[in-house]
């Protein structure tokens, strides 16, 4: 005979919430991933607190936002000047402590790019660092972000295919003890 499923009131085995707390965040970043290669900025409000803060370093100007809307508006002018632009999700390592509904993400990203301008197939590569957080309604958020590129494609005066810088790493754990 099978038992019945558990209800909404019993607690989950600690793994099994961790491994569905994995599944859930992993939705969580390839829904960004989508929402940013579709430029559904509005979508941003449904997975980015609304006083999230974001760090986007992209090596030589750092950018610094709160929220889906800055974020969004910031992105869409970033991206108008390509024709094909494919947000990409590499890899990803995270920490969860589904307990405490928090966890961190290190996500490994590229974007795949033509220019409006020339028509020249560019890259950009860059890393993640998110905490996420699960709110009331159960449903995990993006809480806080910071980018770092590490490499995209050279000028074309240049004999190299990418300018690469060095590869930013912060530890998850302090990331999941908080910002």
């Amino acid at each position: 005979m099978t038992p019945p499923p558990p209800s909404q009131d019993t607690p989950l085995d600690p793994g099994l919430a961790e491994a569905l707390a994995c599944v859930e965040l992993q939705r969580l970043e390839g829904r960004y991933a989508d929402v940013v290669t579709r430029r559904a900025w509005a979508e941003l409000a449904e997975i980015v607190l609304h006083d999230c803060p974001i760090v986007v370093d992209v090596r030589h100007t750092k950018f610094e936002f709160t929220g889906p809307t800055e974020y969004g508006e910031f992105i869409a002018r970033q991206i108008e000047r390509f024709s094909l632009f494919e947000f990409v999700l590499l890899n990803m390592v995270m920490q969860i402590d589904a307990g405490r509904g928090v966890a961190a993400a290190r996500v490994y990203m590229q974007e795949v790019r033509q220019n409006v301008s020339d028509g020249r197939r560019t890259d950009a590569f860059g890393v993640y660092h998110d905490r996420l957080e699960r709110g009331d309604d159960g449903r995990w958020w993006f809480a806080w972000r910071h980018y770092r590129s590490f490499a995209r494609t050279a000028e074309p005066r240049v004999d190299t295919d990418y300018d690469v810088f060095d590869l930013p790493v912060i530890d998850l754990a302090d990331i999941l003890g908080g910002p």
